[in-house]
């Protein structure tokens, strides 16, 4: 293990080895003791215990921030949304295969949850917006039925047009949150980096379109990226999907980071049909108008990463934006964007030359370092 990650991996297991801190019910914690929280399917009266995750939630909420809480979470599927807005917070299950946290929300229906009636973000199972949250040995998944709609023709009044729906939603007050052993599942825009920095580490994320994206810093690590199949007709000048969309701002030096990784498909994925990433410049408000942000220059890195045939020779896709008159227009190309690769393998790995020239200044290990500065108990 590097040095870096040590520290960040001492950090992490700090709450888990901490005492809990005994306090009863509405007492007050020392604020370097662990407050701890149960969340089971039946609780039967035993003390700091709740029947849903976001009563636990709340309960850490109304302690001060000081007090590291730890949250662990039973086996068994727990139907519900879930947010976060109380760092200083772990949340643990009893293991990707025995803990589920899952709701149905989808974009078209979900801008009542979000603060600016945005439906994609408000459509999160999960919604983290704190500093210091570390999230484990668990499985989040958004089961909004997207291959139902996706194999229903464009012309059906039935059809969702917006189709995203997230497991896990990086909110803007988000910063220094970790992933250990965690499944996020979905389709489209499983988990969206709108926050500040993220670490995702030994776990599985799936998807198809756009399934990791946004503004954020988020590194990936010795993770699986699996991207799963479309039911429709779809398809964008030869991609069938993408596993990335950044939007990093360009005065950002680290976007969304894939590092000694697998890209992996499910059955029915068709070869050289992904994409690793295209270029997402979203719909902003300016002075003079609503259109994609000039300035949000996605940067997108894959190193040392093992991809499947799936992959796309290509490698890197265009992506359309708004226009200044409104239509969807402009198109942003993978040539202009902050997409890189190294040490690629796997029947996937081979790629023509589309004229990506764009090199970083940084090595993984110095991306690391910048991204884990600060990054302690």
């Amino acid at each position: 293990m590097k040095p870096i990650l040590a520290t960040l991996a001492a950090a992490l297991a700090l709450t888990a080895c901490t005492a809990d801190s005994g306090v009863a019910p509405g007492g007050v914690a020392a604020p370097d003791r662990m407050l701890t929280f149960e969340v089971r399917k039946q609780c039967d009266a035993a003390p700091r215990c709740f029947e849903t995750v976001q009563g636990a939630v709340d309960a850490a909420a109304a302690t001060p921030e000081t007090v590291p809480v730890t949250i662990r979470v039973g086996a068994g599927d727990f139907n519900e949304r879930v947010e976060i807005r109380r760092g200083n917070l772990t949340l643990t299950g009893a293991g990707r295969d025995a803990t589920r946290l899952h709701h149905d929300l989808v974009a078209e229906n979900a801008g009542k949850y979000h603060r600016n009636n945005w439906g994609t973000a408000g459509s999160a199972t999960l919604t983290l917006d704190g500093d210091r949250i570390d999230v484990r040995a668990m499985t989040i998944e958004n089961t909004f039925d997207y291959l139902a709609n996706d194999a229903l023709p464009g012309d059906d009044p039935r059809k969702i047009g917006n189709s995203q729906a997230l497991a896990v939603l990086l909110d803007i007050h988000s910063d220094r949150v970790a992933f250990e052993d965690v499944a996020l599942l979905g389709y489209q825009d499983t988990i969206f980096a709108n926050g500040a920095r993220a670490y995702f580490h030994n776990g599985l994320i799936a998807g198809n379109v756009d399934f990791i994206f946004g503004n954020g810093q988020l590194l990936i690590e010795d993770s699986e990226l699996r991207t799963r199949r479309r039911a429709g007709e779809d398809n964008d000048h030869g991609f069938q999907s993408f596993l990335l969309a950044p939007s990093t701002p360009i005065q950002q030096a680290i976007g969304l980071v894939v590092h000694h990784s697998r890209l992996t498909r499910e059955a029915g994925v068709p070869d050289a049909s992904v994409a690793l990433a295209r270029p997402w410049h979203p719909t902003t408000r300016f002075p003079d108008g609503r259109y994609a942000d000039p300035d949000a220059v996605g940067q997108a890195m894959f190193i040392d990463c093992y991809m499947d045939a799936h992959i796309h020779p290509d490698h890197w896709a265009s992506m359309p934006g708004t226009a200044r008159d409104g239509t969807k227009t402009d198109i942003f190309q993978p040539q202009d964007s902050r997409f890189y690769e190294s040490g690629s393998h796997g029947p996937g790995a081979r790629h023509r030359d589309i004229g990506i020239t764009w090199r970083p200044d940084m090595s993984i290990d110095q991306i690391r370092a910048r991204l884990f500065e600060g990054w302690s108990r």
